[in-house]
């Protein structure tokens, strides 16, 4: 006796090869929009924050140092010393933007010509 073989209805069916998500339902691609719509208005307000917090702690550092010293001689002294180093430091920087623009030569190989469209010439 053998028994007879049932099927259902949903054994029979093809089943439906499942769905795949549009691009934009993907994390990766709502990170990359999320970063391309965010990074700009971000980045512009932590410079500025950054500058604000910086220039008032400059100046409060100044302030406390010669409000600090005593005598006066001292803090002439500690401005020559400053303004010395400044000078020092300043002539390094431009030495060094002097020697590497010359080795590296940026722009070197660009060709600007035909990029203005003759847009120069309106004016």
């Amino acid at each position: 006796m053998s028994s007879p073989s049932v099927t259902s209805e949903s054994d029979a069916a093809p089943s439906a090869a499942p769905r795949r998500k549009p691009f934009y339902a993907s994390l990766w691609v709502q990170v990359l929009i999320a970063m391309a719509i965010a990074v700009a208005p971000l980045g512009d307000a932590f410079i500025r924050l950054i500058t604000m917090i910086i220039t008032v702690l400059i100046f409060c550092t100044v302030v406390t140092g010669i409000a600090g010293m005593q005598d006066l001689k001292k803090v002439g002294r500690v401005g020559g010393k400053a303004l010395l180093y400044f000078e020092i430091v300043s002539t390094i920087a431009l030495v060094v933007g002097l020697i590497v623009g010359n080795v590296v030569r940026p722009g070197s190989g660009f060709n600007g010509a035909g990029r203005s469209h003759g847009l120069h010439l309106q004016y």
